[in-house]
């Protein structure tokens, strides 16, 4: 008879196979769950705040005053970089095409995101798809501020002077924020009023205060200086309340013109596809650097004060109302960009 024999060593090999394929199997599942774990930790490197304006403008100085704190906050730096041009819709399209990851975002305001998407013919973007709001973090009233030589102290007197004769307003650009607010200047007060566009705000100014055009629309912090020396008068702020760097000078409401109103954001925004996390993790940073009292020293003493909203989705409606109302100027003023 044939006798029959066991191999113990071949069973034990089998057993040993098994548990090391379930070991592999385990440390396989946990090298990935931490190589996602680290994929998903944000921010782990530095993230670009772009700026769509030359350095010097509202948008640079937020921008370069928000970064310190905002990098404190998020752990990591944050680099401000200026990519000009075109109203700032070279700036905001880069940000469009960049990565959708936190690590690229701009600071962009009404000009570019809100009022740029209906006088620009072909916008190679739209704000309110190709963007995310994470939120606003500034805001600053724009000042109309007239040549002395004008036989005008108030904007009652102006008004009526411009139902006499032409009154010529200068502005840093066609298409942007002060340009239509000069527009609804004009449609509010039904005078003749005269845009005068510039490459920019310096040489608006520049003419405003030699007397080459009568006055001037722009933001406060351009024209803070050239007031407070008496080379310009400021005549309103466009706004519901007054600057708190020119507590003197009466609203457009005062004036007589409550539907004057025209007040320049500063608002960050994100790629469209950034992850809701980022997303989040963005705005807590901005509001805590946008509260800090560092921050809101050194933007008060140029007319800005902090706006925050009081979440991305509170900022997206933001958006979208600020968007649909210059839409309504720039159609019924006929307001096209260079």
């Amino acid at each position: 008879m044939q006798s029959s024999k066991t191999y113990p060593c071949a069973g034990l090999s089998s057993r040993l196979q098994g548990a090391a394929r379930k070991t592999a199997l385990a440390i396989g599942l946990v090298l990935l769950a931490t190589g996602a774990a680290a994929q998903a930790k944000f921010p782990s490197r530095a993230v670009t705040l772009v700026v769509g304006f030359p350095p010097g403008g509202s948008n640079d100085i937020v921008a370069r005053i928000i970064a310190p704190k905002f990098s404190e906050a998020l752990g990591v730096p944050v680099i401000v970089e200026n990519k000009a041009g075109a109203n700032a819709t070279i700036g905001t399209e880069y940000t469009v095409r960049a990565k959708p990851d936190g690590y690229t975002v701009t600071l962009g305001s009404a000009s570019p995101l809100a009022i740029s998407p209906h006088t620009y013919k072909n916008l190679p973007y739209d704000p309110l798809t190709d963007l995310r709001a994470v939120t606003t973090v500034a805001q600053t009233p724009e000042l109309l501020a007239i040549n002395p030589k004008v036989p005008a102290r108030t904007l009652a007197e102006l008004v009526k002077l411009s139902k006499t004769r032409n009154v010529t307003l200068a502005s840093s650009g066609a298409g942007g924020l002060p340009h239509l607010a000069i527009e609804l200047f004009r449609l509010e007060s039904g005078g003749h009023i005269v845009h005068v566009p510039y490459k920019g705000a310096a040489p608006a100014i520049t003419d405003a205060v030699g007397g080459h055009v009568d006055g001037i629309i722009v933001d406060v912090p351009a024209l803070y200086s050239q007031v407070q020396a008496g080379k310009l008068r400021p005549v309103a702020v466009t706004h519901e309340k007054r600057s708190s760097v020119l507590p003197k000078v009466p609203t457009s409401a005062e004036g007589g013109l409550p539907k004057l109103l025209a007040f320049n954001w500063f608002a960050v925004m994100a790629p469209a596809k950034t992850p809701d996390g980022v997303v989040d993790t963005l705005y807590a940073a901005l509001a805590k650097a946008a509260k800090d009292p560092q921050v809101i020293a050194q933007l008060g003493k140029l007319g800005i004060e902090p706006y925050i909203q009081a979440s991305p989705a509170a900022a997206e409606a933001f958006m979208k109302s600020e968007t649909l109302r210059w839409g309504k100027i720039a159609k019924a003023a006929d307001v096209r960009a260079n």
